[in-house]
């Protein structure tokens, strides 16, 4: 799994995976043009589409309606070092029945995202100098 990451002007990014593109911006008080989403949003946007992919499969596979699911995200922010310190996932399906309650909280537990931010994984930085070709 790879995404590219380039460098539109200001504070504006493109992001690029398997043919599909999205744009990166900050709000216009932070530098930016406000043409997309900032770079926390995203990781809220990860967290909360895999937590309803999860959920929706936990209704699908069971036949429960999930036509109606909605997730919502919020984190709230920490320092030292800058960071999200703490994330609430919000899973709405109207008129699920109590007994599947603990079921889809058990497959919203299961995704990725959710996993990867709660054991934190190796990264790895590198900074890459490659050295134009000359034209002759």
């Amino acid at each position: 799994m790879e995404v590219t990451i380039q460098h539109l002007g200001d504070v504006k990014f493109a992001a690029s995976a398997r043919g599909h593109r999205v744009v990166c911006d900050q709000p216009a008080d932070n530098g930016g043009s406000d043409s997309g989403m900032t770079p926390p949003e995203y990781l809220l946007v990860s967290l909360g589409t895999c937590a309803g992919f999860y959920a929706a499969q936990y209704l699908k596979v069971r036949s429960i309606p999930h036509q109606s699911l909605e997730v919502k995200v919020s984190a709230e922010k920490a320092t030292q070092p800058a960071r999200l310190g703490q994330f609430r996932i919000e899973v709405t399906v109207p008129g699920l029945d109590p007994q599947h309650q603990a079921g889809v909280l058990r497959a919203v537990k299961a995704c990725l995202i959710h996993n990867t931010l709660l054991h934190a994984p190796a990264i790895e930085t590198v900074i890459s100098t490659p050295v134009a070709a000359h034209a002759g």
